[in-house]
């Protein structure tokens, strides 16, 4: 069984990003779960407190996890044509200390998606992940995209993916990154 872990980049209740989430957990192909986490609870970054208290218990859980799944998936916002700062702070908590850089993200398959009001979708915030993710030596599955455009109308109220070509994208994007992502767990236990 290939495992993912999901993560939104909002904080906000009626988030399109964590609707986008909630329904890729729910169109995993065969074979594959998608466990949805938070950031939530992920305080700022600060050097000080980390000298002084050490790794958020939150953090320390979510590095875990993470560090034993097959893939990450993050699903993006666009805030100001970039990547949502709550979103980047918990990276950041992520990679520290920077030993564990490569425990939790060291050739971890990784994919980006998101979902936006706007009419480009979220291609500069997916754009402007790309260094960061190499940094880190993630392995970003490029493989294919999904920028979910004009969101207020693919979604119902209730947050429900209700556009049928969004689902079927997101169906045929999920299983491309399942299946990279399962081979490179496969590649990695034969070494």
């Amino acid at each position: 069984m290939t495992k993912l872990i999901g993560l939104s980049g909002s904080l906000r209740q009626a988030s399109y990003n964590a609707a986008l989430l909630r329904s890729a957990s729910g169109l995993m192909p065969e074979g594959a779960d998608l466990v949805v986490e938070t950031i939530r609870g992920i305080p700022l970054y600060d050097g000080d407190v980390e000298a002084a208290e050490g790794i958020p218990e939150r953090v320390a859980a979510l590095k875990d996890a993470i560090a034993a799944a097959d893939g990450l998936l993050l699903v993006t916002p666009e805030y100001n044509n970039s990547i949502p700062g709550v979103f980047k702070n918990a990276i950041d908590w992520l990679s520290r200390p920077a030993a564990d850089i490569p425990r939790v993200f060291g050739g971890k398959p990784v994919a980006v998606i998101g979902a936006s009001p706007g009419g480009f979708g979220t291609i500069l915030s997916q754009n402007a992940w790309l260094p960061v993710l190499r940094t880190l030596g993630a392995d970003l599955w490029s493989g294919g995209r999904l920028m979910v455009s004009r969101a207020q109308s693919v979604f119902s109220q209730d947050g429900s993916l209700a556009d049928q070509r969004i689902e079927e994208q997101l169906r045929t994007y999920l299983q491309g990154f399942v299946a990279y992502a399962d081979a490179m767990r496969k590649r990695s236990s034969a070494s």
